[in-house]
């Protein structure tokens, strides 16, 4: 057993160390400095607007260093009981050895996927748009289980969600939702969603047990901070006011409330109904609006965004990411990277990050 982990520990050793090469720790360290020194001045506090940018990356280092100190740790702490088991069989230093283990195993991985977010908005929340595809009943159930196993995947990785605007499917699932996930990196994660995702199974809803397949379109966006300056003038904007609706026991509010937003010169549409009150949820849909047009502004800025805008418009109109099978037999598996696994359950109950990792692996090759 012992030799089993130190053979498995000099492989889990040679990535840290590659690891540790790769994630720029004294640039880390320098700009937190730099940064500590521009807070203490004084200057700094007069202008907290302009100055949320740089609270924003403040905030995300030092998440970091803590982050890496417990990484660093947990590896001091196994390499330690590895080192006092060659000398000595002691029962207590093995079971630590144990959970110690599986721990740096697991940050490891974490850590591995965290750099590979290169790109200045993947630190940033995101905004997760689901809608289902053609196919009535069948398309909008799907639809809803997306929405649990993103939901369920949030709360795994410690992320705030909130659904911001929900359509209900005529007997059951979901038309569409928007929903907010608050977090660090939540938007480099979930990038690797946007597409179409497909379903394979014996449906509920056909009586005569036939196999149906059912297609749902995901579009991920980065939350847009409130200092960023995208115009948005008056007499561009067309706002309408509606009776929200909730759906399977959603807490929406029923009252004349809900708020449409159409941004004329692009023809961007925008909606929220969660708040109790029209003038927050005018604010979340202005918020939303913003991210939406932030996105556009930087795909016509950048020629690489603009590749990577017109591949989603492609998949967007009928090429799969991803197929969900569970008939006849069960898979799960990536079209981009031809990854999968056979525990679809695990994966509609939230475990995708390996299909993240793989995604963003092939990106950065």
């Amino acid at each position: 057993m012992l030799d089993e982990k130190l053979f498995k520990f000099e492989d889990l050793e040679n990535r840290f160390t590659v690891l540790k090469n790769h994630m720029g720790l004294e640039d880390k360290k320098n700009r937190l400095k730099q940064i500590e020194e521009i807070v203490a001045k004084e200057d700094f506090w007069k202008d907290l607007e302009k100055g949320k940018n740089i609270l924003m990356e403040r905030t995300a280092l030092i998440k970091f260093f803590e982050e890496w100190n417990n990484f660093e740790k947990t590896y001091d702490e196994v390499k330690t009981a590895l080192e006092l088991l060659k000398q000595e069989n002691d029962e207590t230093i093995e079971k630590e050895l144990n959970i110690n283990f599986k721990k740096f195993e697991k940050l490891l991985k974490e850590m591995e996927i965290k750099r590979l977010f290169t790109e200045p908005d993947d630190i940033s929340s995101a905004i997760v748009s689901i809608n289902a595809g053609a196919g009535g009943t069948e398309a909008q159930d799907w639809a809803e289980m997306l929405l649990r196993m993103y939901l369920r995947w949030a709360e795994k990785m410690g992320y705030k969600t909130q659904i911001v605007d929900i359509l209900a499917g005529d007997e059951a699932g979901i038309k569409n939702v928007t929903f907010t996930v608050d977090g660090t990196y939540a938007y480099g994660y979930l990038k690797a969603e946007q597409g179409i995702h497909r379903l394979i199974r014996i449906s509920p809803f056909d009586a005569s047990g036939r196999r149906h397949t059912s297609f749902a379109s995901v579009s991920v966006i980065p939350q847009v901070e409130d200092n960023i300056e995208i115009e948005i003038r008056e007499e561009d904007i067309r706002v309408d006011t509606y009776r929200a609706s909730g759906c399977g026991g959603q807490k929406v509010n029923k009252t004349d409330s809900a708020v449409r937003i159409t941004h004329l010169p692009t023809g961007i549409v925008v909606q929220c109904q969660n708040e109790r009150s029209q003038h927050k949820n005018r604010e979340m849909a202005i918020k939303l609006l913003k991210a939406r047009l932030y996105e556009l502004e930087m795909q016509k800025r950048e020629e690489e965004k603009q590749k990577n805008y017109e591949q989603k418009k492609e998949i967007a109109w009928g090429s799969q990411i991803r197929t969900y099978v569970l008939h006849p037999y069960k898979q799960v598996k990536d079209h981009r990277t031809q990854y999968e696994v056979g525990n679809a359950e695990a994966v509609l109950d939230g475990e995708i990050n390996d299909f993240i990792e793989k995604f963003l692996l092939k990106q950065s090759a």
